[in-house]
């Protein structure tokens, strides 16, 4: 089932090129009106990820694509650690005070069996390697630990509606081009994909939907455990 990883992310167009960081900045912080909406409907990637904690809390968490630090909004902890190869999206937050430990790999971080979480919200849809990332994770949570992702439904008819008549329509106005290309560049990994390589390395995965099951939903949300 792993032939297909690591993935080879498409090259982007020029134009779009260099737009890139600024756009995807915006994205993640709501920047626009579509996706000042779409920020509204991802709170609930959010909010599952952190309903099984206080927003107040001292269990060690790490967050694999930590992005703005769009997060702590929802939870902090005194043991917070993150994954963000990409400096500029969270170098200026006022948030950064709130992390414990940055790297920019998920490979760099030696120890095991360390964490009671770890942590994504709409990332693992863009690892190029995800099943080391997974097979990582496990390893670096403790026995009792939980690995809490949460996804866009990449790859459904209603996540690619979505996105063309909300991101892509404002990026096709703005920019005159293709948000398709944007979309094909980040999201390498479709949402069943994803689920497969987490079932492989876990044995106990439990799975909710923002809409009506793996057809008719916008989003997901896995928990993952070893007992």
């Amino acid at each position: 089932m792993f032939d297909s990883f690591p993935k080879q992310r498409p090259e982007l167009p020029e134009k779009i090129r260099a737009i890139y960081e600024k756009q995807y900045k915006q994205n993640r912080e709501g920047g626009s009106a579509a996706s000042s909406v779409s920020q509204k409907l991802e709170s609930w990637l959010h909010k599952m990820v952190a309903a099984d904690v206080d927003k107040i809390h001292s269990f060690a968490t790490l967050e694999i694509g930590a992005g703005t630090l769009n997060h702590l909004q929802y939870e902090q902890s005194s043991e917070y650690d993150i994954v963000e190869p990409f400096l500029s999206l969270f170098e200026d937050s006022e948030r950064l005070k709130y992390i414990r430990n940055v790297y920019d790999d998920i490979a760099d971080i030696q120890e095991v069996a360390v964490y009671d979480r770890i942590i994504s919200i709409a990332t693992f849809e863009h690892v190029l390697n995800l099943p080391e990332v997974v097979e990582k994770s496990k390893k670096l949570l403790k026995q009792d630990g939980v690995l809490r992702v949460s996804i866009p439904n990449e790859g459904s008819f209603l996540w690619t509606l979505g996105w063309r008549l909300t991101t892509g329509l404002e990026f096709a106005i703005k920019y005159r081009a293709n948000y398709a290309h944007m979309m094909r560049n980040g999201h390498v990994n479709n949402a069943q994909e994803i689920e497969d390589v987490l079932k492989y390395y876990f044995n106990t995965i439990k799975v909710k939907y923002f809409g009506l099951g793996p057809v008719f939903s916008l989003y997901r949300f896995y928990e993952c455990r070893n007992k």
